[in-house]
């Protein structure tokens, strides 16, 4: 063997080894680009993949059997004899909630849906809430800014006495001053809280239909010319939460000639004159927590009065009372009155089971000669939490409506009933 064959033999040997070291090393795999967990703004987020963008996606299915009056048979009156005094109701509920951090504040988009079905309604599908956040800024469909307590009840059947309406389109900005200490200006749609208008006299009932001898007797509001302004000051912090408010609300009617002779025209071929008047309403409100009694226990009360926006007092007028009327002869406008009171109570019997009681009184002096009435509301629950997620309960709700003698017009009193199963996610 010379000194050639062993040179060739080494540098075989050696690259062999070589090879075989390099078969041995693994193989990096291809990125896979996995969902990761967003801590940032609690539990239920996720990173949307290549993005710093945190999605949570949130739902639940609410099931009831609601009994309004299920005793009475209504009568001779064929309309309550038709009424659906007991239902049956599903309702499914889905949301979506991005959060982004920026240079400006926290970017933010939010949508909540739901669709209800019973043997009232079929089925409808309702958009709840849809807004966009930057800082300080919202613009979209959500709460009011006048909006702070509306009740520890569920409110179901009979309102709690409150102006809980939903939601409503809005711009809005929030200043933060620290220590819980905020200021909101919203600038709202005025659809959701403007109540109708009468146009003439002698409306002897509120909610009373146009007739053969009083056309156009009910005529409501005009197109939107300016939209309701609200502001609020408002504190949280560990003991608890405040509020006071405020909102302008534009009352302008639809101007329409009355061309009828009955009772509820004082004179033949009167014109309304469309004349607008500034209305208003003011509010105050408070949330205590008291975890000395029991960890979730809680007290709110709150007041508010309006002139010619009656609907930041009680939703439960709703197309039942005026903002505000012209007068049949004159033309003139007249603004209606409205103030309220509420308060409300929760309680833990235990981590499992608690009680809710809420309690209101709201009394409306309806312009020109609308009957005017005060409502009593009164409702009570028992819930049973098994599970997280899962609730169940039922709750009694009454509402006493008392008419001003003047009127002629009967008290009403009416207790309702649900039983509720509720599970979300």
């Amino acid at each position: 063997m010379n000194i050639k064959s062993i040179l060739l033999g080494a540098s075989a040997a050696a690259l062999a080894a070589t090879g075989a070291q390099a078969a041995d090393l693994p193989v990096a795999p291809e990125p896979v680009d996995y969902v990761r967990v967003c801590d940032a703004f609690g539990t239920g987020y996720f990173y949307i993949p290549g993005t710093e963008t945190c999605l949570k996606i949130g739902g639940g299915v609410r099931v009831e059997a609601r009994m309004n009056d299920v005793l009475s048979d209504g009568g001779s009156n064929w309309d309550a004899r038709t009424d659906e005094s007991t239902r049956f109701r599903a309702r499914g509920y889905f949301n979506f909630d991005s959060r982004t951090n920026t240079e400006y504040g926290l970017l933010r988009t939010y949508v909540a849906a739901y669709i209800t079905a019973d043997n009232l309604n079929g089925e409808v599908l309702t958009l709840d809430e849809a807004f966009i956040q930057l800082g300080g800024f919202v613009a979209g469909r959500t709460a009011s800014y006048f909006q702070f307590y509306t009740g520890d009840n569920w409110g179901a059947v009979l309102d709690q006495g409150f102006a809980d309406y939903g939601e409503t389109n809005l711009f809005a900005y929030t200043a933060q001053f620290g220590n819980g200490l905020s200021a909101s200006v919203s600038v709202e749609a005025p659809n959701k809280r403007g109540q109708i208008f009468y146009n003439g006299l002698q409306m002897g009932t509120p909610n009373v239909a146009a007739t053969s001898t009083s056309p156009a007797a009910i005529s409501g509001y005009g197109g939107m010319k300016v939209p309701d302004f609200v502001a609020n000051l408002r504190v949280d912090q560990g003991w608890g939460s405040a509020q006071i408010m405020g909102a302008l609300h534009h009352v302008y009617g639809v101007s329409t000639g009355g061309t009828g002779t009955g009772a509820n025209f004082a004179t033949a071929n009167t014109a309304y004159v469309g004349k607008g008047k500034l209305g208003w309403a003011i509010g105050a409100g408070a949330t205590f927590n008291l975890p000395m009694i029991a960890a979730g226990d809680s007290f709110s009360i709150q007041a508010t009065y309006a002139s010619g926006a009656v609907g930041y007092v009680s939703s439960a007028w709703d197309g039942v009372v005026s903002d505000a009327s012209y007068n049949g002869t004159t033309g003139g406008l007249k603004l209606s009155t409205a103030w309220g009171i509420g308060a409300g109570f929760t309680h833990f019997w235990t981590p499992a089971i608690s009680s809710s009681l809420t309690a209101s009184y709201n009394k409306v002096d309806q312009a020109v000669s609308q009957a005017d009435f005060s409502d009593i509301n009164v409702q009570g629950n028992l819930v049973w939490r098994p599970v997280s997620g899962l609730s169940t309960g039922i709750e009694l709700e009454y509402r006493n409506r008392n008419f001003k003698a003047a009127s002629g017009l009967a008290d009403q009193d009416t207790l309702a009933g649900i039983f509720r199963v509720q599970r979300t996610f």
